[in-house]
């Protein structure tokens, strides 16, 4: 027997930066700017909802689809936001949290050996998801180019694709670079897909958080011609509404393609939060000022933390949407990430996430870290105040 029992697959996946990276700011007294969590609670609508629900008995399970209120309100709400038409009860499945969804689509729709097309820098979670389908990830890599916004390369995705090419994982906006991708590079990617006939799964988790002075507004992929019936569209309550721990998600696609996520899903986490789920859909139907006041506000910190880190000689890349903003060490003396990002505690009590780790290519990434602005503005202020004492060293 071997002295680690987890499978092959799994073995490169320890234990996440993000935990190691919090468990830092806790042990050091730290400010947290590494993890993407709020430290302010969601709209008081959607708090009395959950209130409500729990005490007027929402807590049994729920439909393994989820609630006929929520699956209604995601409906209402892609029609009102993306011009986007689904059926609520053959085309929408509630899971927990994105991270599910998207590992549930993945599980089911690839049979090992199949690759899966995906941008680097990644979510951590999308590598492990394809691991366990004993999939096979063709990244291409996202680089800082005109004016340091992320693009990627034609030919390198083009290459990507092949016989064996099941799924394109696609995430915009997309963290960490917070990069929207335009229009045209959605085209590219919708032809791609149609032309290898592979099916599409989009992570939009921080589709209202894309900010006034990006280059193009956010645009779902499943919204293209020849794209609907191919795309599994995936978000969440979590960013949106400020509850990243209620763990409330959704898919939503054709029938066949939700009918199996749903498949898997069940014999995951078969069914979540059932008293919370009221609560989102009232969330959903919120006034459009809340949502152009959330990011308003979101806005306003980027910048304030913008500022703080050019200060602290950082050479800051745009981030036109989500809750985080990339930087460049090296005029601060870095060479690497996740050397740096150990050291920056100690340094000036502030936590960041080292991008590297997020890279198939790690050189691509190397010199890169990570900052969230989800944060209160006083919070921000204090984290800029220490990361100046990086400018007089």
């Amino acid at each position: 027997m071997t002295s680690d029992p987890l499978v092959e697959r799994m073995r490169p996946f320890g234990t996440t930066i993000f935990s190691e990276m919090s468990a830092l700011a806790v042990r050091t007294g730290a400010i947290n700017l590494g993890q993407g969590f709020p430290d302010t609670d969601g709209p008081a609508e959607m708090l009395d909802a959950a209130a409500r629900a729990l005490r007027e008995g929402a807590n049994q399970y729920p439909p393994l689809p989820g609630i006929p209120a929520l699956r209604q309100a995601i409906a209402a709400h892609d029609q009102r936001f993306w011009g986007l038409t689904r059926d609520p009860d053959s085309e929408i499945v509630v899971t927990a949290g994105a991270t599910e969804a998207v590992a549930a689509a993945i599980l089911a729709l690839c049979e090992p050996g199949d690759e899966v097309v995906c941008f680097e820098p990644y979510y951590d979670s999308y590598a492990a998801s394809i691991a366990l389908a004993g999939a096979v990830r063709r990244p291409v890599t996202l680089r800082p180019g005109h004016g340091g916004r992320y693009a990627f390369d034609e030919g390198e995705l083009r290459a990507a694709f092949g016989p064996r090419t099941r799924m394109v994982l696609l995430n915009s906006p997309h963290n960490p670079t917070g990069k929207v991708f335009t229009r045209a590079e959605l085209d590219l990617i919708a032809a791609l897909c149609q032309t290898h006939e592979t099916y599409a799964v989009t992570d939009e988790v921080y589709e209202h958080l894309v900010f006034t002075d990006a280059a193009e507004p956010h645009v779902p992929l499943a919204s293209l011609p020849g794209m609907r019936e191919r795309t599994l569209r995936i978000s969440s309550a979590g960013k949106t509404f400020s509850c990243t721990g209620w763990k409330i998600g959704w898919a939503t696609g054709p029938a066949p393609l939700v009918s199996a996520l749903t498949r898997v899903k069940q014999f995951l986490t078969f069914v979540n939060a059932g008293p919370l789920q009221p609560a989102v859909a009232v969330a959903l139907g919120l006034p459009d000022d809340y949502f152009t006041g959330f990011r308003a506000g979101l806005q306003a910190r980027r910048d304030r933390l913008v500022t703080g880190l050019a200060e602290a000689g950082f050479d800051v890349l745009p981030s036109e949407g989500t809750y985080f903003v990339t930087a460049d060490i090296t005029r601060s003396g870095g060479t690497d990430g996740v050397d740096f990002c150990r050291a920056l505690p100690e340094r000036c009590g502030v936590v960041a996430v080292p991008t590297q780790v997020f890279y198939d290519h790690q050189e691509a990434g190397r010199h890169l870290i990570r900052f969230a602005f989800c944060k209160r503005e006083e919070v921000i202020d204090e984290a800029a105040k220490r990361l100046a004492k990086l400018a007089g060293r």
